[in-house]
Order: C-alpha cells, then structure tokens, then sequence
C-alpha cells in the first residue's frame, strides 16, 4: 500500500526522486501500456508532468515532453501487441493471479465493440487501456493497422490529459491539492466503465 500511495501521488515522487522524476514517470507510462500493470497511475503522470512543467519544477520543455510521452505510450502499445501475438492465447488461458481472464475477456469486449477505434478509445479508460493492445495482438491485427490507430490513441491520451496539467497547473486550488485532483482524474477516467457496467446489469435484469 505505501508503494501504491507513493505512486499515485506525484508530489512524492516527485519529492523522492527529484529531475529523474521525468524518467520515472516515462518508464511507468511504458510498463501500464506494454507489460499489464493496470494499477500503474497511467493517467496521472502526464497530468503531473503538465503541472509541474508550468510551475516550474520540472524544466524539460513541454513539447519536448509531449513527444516523448507520446513515444513511451507508443512504445509500450506495442511491447504489448506483440507479447499478445507470441504469447496472447497461453496468457488467457493460464488465467493467472495478475492477468486474469475476466480481465481480458473486458478487453476483448471492448475491442469486438469498437474495432479499431478501441486502440484511441481505449487510452482513456484504466485496465482497458492495458489490456487492450495484446487483443489486437491475439487477433492478429494487421501491424501496419495497428502502429496507425495506436499512435494515435497514445498522441491524443498524450496531449489531453498532459495540457490539461499544464494548464489546470495555474489553479491554486488544483495545484495544493494535487492528489485530490489525481484522484479525481482517476475516479473520471473509470466512470465509462461504471456506467456500461450499470447498463448491462439493468439489460440483464430486463
């Protein structure tokens, strides 16, 4: 608990590793998108990346940031795609403790739902966006289809979520309470989720 605290408040990590900070949070975004850490604070780095850019804490440039942030999401989209191509099908049936099948069986869910789309769509929503790429590599999605969708799910996802810590960064309210707004971010990012599920249930009992 106290290492899942550390992470999803940027301000420790901040705190705790200091400049390197930026690296940290470059090697986390590539773990949640390629090796299936779903509790890995995806969304908030490149949030906390924003804001501390405009205050000051962090002097890379922003489009500098933007970039690389963008590189690392892609970079992990396909470390993903292609384990699931290699690997995918032994992976879902071994149903083990961190990849259970439950959890890819939402993935794939939401793949068959929105086709290529959920390479885009499927940035913006936590677990989903784990899991998702090593669908598309399970089913064999065309490589050069998918480099095309997910680059550019991962530059979209990129530049929202990291502008909108740039410039949520001014507010004083959202700059003292940091790990509030983290949370928050959090909580909006798996209310799509919520709300699906409350549908099915209600189609269900229909």
């Amino acid at each position: 608990m106290d290492l899942l605290h550390l992470l999803m408040d940027p301000t420790q990590l901040l705190d705790r590793f200091g400049d390197a900070f930026w690296w940290v949070a470059h090697v986390i975004v590539l773990i949640e998108c390629g090796l299936f850490f779903p509790i890995l604070p995806g969304d908030s780095l490149p949030f906390a990346i924003g804001m501390f850019t405009h205050s000051g804490q962090l002097h890379t440039a922003l489009w500098v940031s933007l970039v690389t942030l963008t590189a690392a999401a892609i970079a992990g989209n396909v470390l993903g795609y292609e384990i699931g191509r290699a690997a995918g099908h032994r992976l879902y049936e071994r149903d083990g403790r961190f990849l259970r099948r439950a959890t890819f069986e939402k993935a794939i869910a939401f793949f068959e739902k929105y086709g290529r789309r959920a390479l885009v769509l499927g940035r913006f929503v936590p677990v989903v966006r784990t899991f998702v790429t090593v669908v598309a590599g399970v089913g064999r999605m065309p490589r050069r289809t998918f480099y095309a969708w997910s680059a550019a799910g991962a530059a979209l996802w990129v530049v929202l979520i990291t502008m909108l810590g740039y410039f949520l960064g001014g507010v004083p309210l959202i700059r003292d309470h940091i790990e509030a707004a983290v949370l928050l971010l959090v909580a909006v990012s798996v209310l799509p989720m919520l709300i699906e599920a409350l549908r099915r249930k209600v189609r269900a009992r229909a």
